[in-house]
C-alpha cells in the first residue's frame, strides 16, 4: 500500500506507518491540482487542512481506500462522496481532546482573573491593583454547546471547581457525572459561561448570532475553541459593546482560511476584528487550543492505530 502525507506531521506516524509495511511518499508543496495528477498511485492520502478533498479530487484517487485527517473535523472532505465511493474516513478527536480542554479552561481563568490586561499595564509602568480584581470560577454556572470528545473533556477539567455544568447535544442521552444534558434554551437561561465544542456543519455556522445572544438569560461570557464560523464575529461586538456578553475566549476566528493557516481572504481587515484585537475583555489566540507538543504526537499514533484497524 502507498500513502500520501500532504501535511508535516509527528515523525512517528510515517515511522509506525512503515513497520507495517506501508509505502509513504510526502508533498507539502504541489499545489491541489498537481496532487490530484498523481493520486491515482495511492491507496492513502494522510491530510490535516492543506486544501479541501473535493469530488473532483476524490475521482481522481481512482485506488483510494482511506482519508485520514490529522484533527478532528473532517469538514474540508466531502464526507458524503467519499462513503458513496467506499472510502473510509478516519480523524482523530481523541488526540488532541485534552489540550483544547486546557486551552479552555486557561482562557476562562485568565478572562476572569484580568490577566492580559494586568501584563500589559505593568509592562506601561502602571501599578493597579484594584482596576485589575478578578472574579471566581466557583458558583458560576457553566454550559458546554456540543458534548463529544473536547465538551467531555473540558467538564472533567471543571471537576476541581464548585460549578454547574450543562451541556446540549444533537445526540440524546449523552450527559454524565461531570455535566447534566438539557435543552438549549435551559442552558441559555442559566450559563454564566457558554462554551463551543462543536464541529463545524451546516447548523453550527452562526450559531452564536444576534438572536442567541437575545434569549440568554443573563450576561454570559463565551468560549469557542471549536470552529470560527460557529460565532457571528459582528453579533459577538454587538454582545461585548452592549454588556450582554462579558467577554471572549476566541482560539478560533470567522475570518480563518479554511486551511487553519492563516486569516483573511485579501488584506482588508474586517471591522468586527479590528474590535475584538483592541477589547480589554477578548483574549485571542491562533488557532492552537489543541496544537501542544503532546498532542501533536497523540494524534500521530491515534491516526496510526484507526489506519491499522481497516487494513
Amino acid at each position: 500500500m502507498k500513502v500520501l502525507h500532504l501535511d508535516t506531521n509527528h515523525p512517528v506516524l510515517i515511522d509506525q506507518l512503515q513497520k507495517i509495511g506501508i509505502e509513504n511518499d510526502i508533498d507539502t508543496v504541489t499545489d491541489k491540482a498537481g496532487i490530484e495528477e498523481k493520486m491515482a498511485h495511492y491507496q492513502g492520502i494522510v491530510i490535516r487542512s492543506r486544501f479541501p478533498i473535493d469530488k473532483q479530487f476524490i475521482d481522481c484517487a481512482t485506488q483510494l481506500r482511506f482519508i485520514a485527517r490529522v484533527g478532528a473535523g473532517l469538514e474540508n472532505i466531502d464526507v458524503a462522496y467519499a462513503k458513496k465511493k467506499g472510502i473510509e474516513l478516519i480523524a482523530a478527536p481523541e488526540g488532541n481532546r485534552n489540550a483544547v480542554a486546557e486551552h479552555a479552561l486557561g482562557m476562562l481563568l485568565s478572562l476572569f482573573n484580568k490577566l492580559q490586561k494586568g501584563h500589559r499595564e505593568i509592562q506601561k509602568g502602571n501599578w493597579l491593583r484594584e482596576a485589575h480584581r478578578g472574579i471566581e470560577l466557583d458558583g458560576k454556572t457553566v454550559g458546554i454547546i456540543g458534548y463529544g470528545n473536547t465538551g467531555k473533556a473540558f467538564a472533567k477539567k471543571l471537576r476541581g471547581f464548585d460549578v454547574t455544568v450543562y451541556c446540549v447535544d444533537i445526540l440524546n442521552n449523552v450527559g454524565d457525572e461531570n455535566a447534566t444534558q438539557v435543552p438549549l434554551h435551559i442552558l441559555q437561561e442559566k450559563s454564566d459561561v457558554i462554551s463551543l465544542h462543536t464541529p463545524q456543519t451546516p447548523e453550527t455556522i452562526s450559531l452564536i448570532d444576534a438572536s442567541f445572544v437575545k434569549a440568554c438569560g443573563r450576561p454570559f461570557w463565551l468560549l469557542n475553541t471549536a470552529r470560527g464560523k460557529s460565532v457571528s464575529s459582528e453579533a459577538l461586538v454587538k454582545g461585548l459593546q452592549s454588556g450582554a456578553i462579558l467577554g471572549a475566549g476566541l482560539d478560533v476566528l470567522e475570518y480563518e482560511k479554511s486551511s487553519f493557516e492563516s486569516l483573511f481572504e485579501n488584506s482588508e481587515m474586517p471591522e468586527a476584528f479590528a474590535y475584538l484585537l483592541e477589547a480589554e475583555n477578548v483574549l485571542l489566540s491562533p488557532h492552537v487550543a489543541g496544537w501542544t507538543i503532546e498532542s501533536k504526537k497523540l494524534l500521530a499514533e491515534t491516526i496510526v492505530n484507526k489506519i491499522k484497524r481497516i487494513l
